[in-house]
């Protein structure tokens, strides 16, 4: 395993779920609740993408320190549970939104479904 570019990986893929979550969020505050959906859906697959990797160097650690923890390493878990942390977070908000939008807008007036 090249660890170098395995934990880079982790990082992208985890900055990525962050940034879908951001979007989503963006999305939800102007009404547009099916991009909001949708980019919650591909930062939670991003956020699976980078956890697979993260089990992965757990798996290869086996509790043993048998992988190297520099600075990079704590960068990425970092970046990986403010990704997670980012996404639960911005789920219960876009909720928040959507009842807000409920109540203000009974009908849908955007034609999407609340």
């Amino acid at each position: 395993m090249d660890m170098e570019s395995t934990v880079m990986e982790l990082i992208i893929h985890a900055g990525e779920a962050r940034s879908e979550s951001m979007e989503a969020l963006r999305a939800a505050r102007n009404r547009e609740w099916l991009k909001a959906d949708a980019l919650l859906a591909a930062a939670s697959e991003a956020a699976r993408r980078a956890h697979r990797i993260q089990t992965l160097l757990i798996g290869a650690d086996q509790g043993m320190g048998k992988i190297p923890v520099n600075l990079i390493m704590v960068h990425a878990q970092d970046h990986l549970m403010n990704a997670m942390l980012c996404r639960e977070l911005i789920e219960e908000i876009i909720a928040l939104y959507r009842e807000i939008d409920a109540i203000r807008h009974p009908c849908g007036a955007n034609g999407q479904n609340p």
